[in-house]
């Protein structure tokens, strides 16, 4: 079973930065689909940024693109999203995911493992 354990959440003003991180164990994080979404208070969750397992290739909602990173360090097995130009709108808590699909999904019911989440708030 892969576990999946996020930090570096917290609050922040308009304009400032946070960086998230999500530990993976169980499994190589290159065998796998990686994703994070975030969820407002009372609000469904979204796709926000993803990594496909065999290259790599990045994914981004257009709401974040410029301001939102995702990386992954294999030697590490770990998942970062570097949040940058933070807005109020970005306001939400943040999940880690996981699968092990043969193509990328952005679609939360695709992922088969979840992490705890993380609070991010934005004042301002």
């Amino acid at each position: 079973q892969v576990q999946l354990v996020e930090s570096g959440g917290g609050s922040v003003q308009t304009g400032g930065s946070l960086r998230l991180s999500c530990a993976v164990s169980e499994r190589t994080i290159s065998s796998l689909h990686m994703g994070w979404f975030r969820q407002p208070p009372g609000k469904e969750r979204e796709f926000v940024v993803g990594i496909g397992r065999s290259d790599g290739a990045k994914f981004y909602i257009d709401s974040v693109k410029g301001r939102f990173t995702i990386s992954r360090d294999s030697a590490e097995n770990m998942l970062y999203l570097q949040m940058n130009s933070l807005k109020p709108e970005d306001t939400a808590s943040y999940y880690c995911a996981a699968n092990s699909r043969r193509n990328f999904t952005p679609l939360s019911n695709e992922y088969d493992y979840w992490g705890q989440g993380t609070q991010v708030t934005v004042s301002s």
